[in-house]
């Protein structure tokens, strides 16, 4: 498995350790001049869901990836935190401000993965 892919299910097993739903994984490799190849995109219900996400994404991520965020932005107020691991950028959203600026149809033409929430 490559380095990105190993992230990617470290990342996404971090987000549903703390119950983030609707997750969405966006492969840009196909479209030229973007700022990463991936986009992993979520929800918490709450400001301290995502905060809770965001602290087992970056946990999963070092401990089965070895890799730490280069930036995190958004913790302040968590209501969209942005994790930046260079290939991978992962969003974390309230639900209001995930439709808001609806990512997945900015990026339409990217191959959409729709990850089954756990219950």
């Amino acid at each position: 498995m490559n380095e990105a892919k190993q992230l990617i299910q470290q990342i996404t097993e971090g987000i549903q350790e703390k119950k983030g739903k609707n997750i969405v994984v966006a492969d840009l490799t196909q479209i030229g001049d973007t700022i990463c190849n991936y986009f992993i995109i979520c929800q918490g219900n709450s400001p301290s869901q995502v905060t809770a996400i965001v602290e087992s994404v970056k946990e999963y991520a070092r401990k089965g990836a070895h890799a730490r965020p280069y930036s995190i932005d958004g913790l302040r107020n968590a209501e969209w935190v942005a994790m930046d691991y260079a290939d991978v950028l992962v969003h974390v959203f309230l639900p209001e401000v995930r439709s808001f600026y609806d990512l997945e149809h900015l990026w339409a033409d990217a191959q959409l993965t729709q990850i089954p929430d756990l219950d």
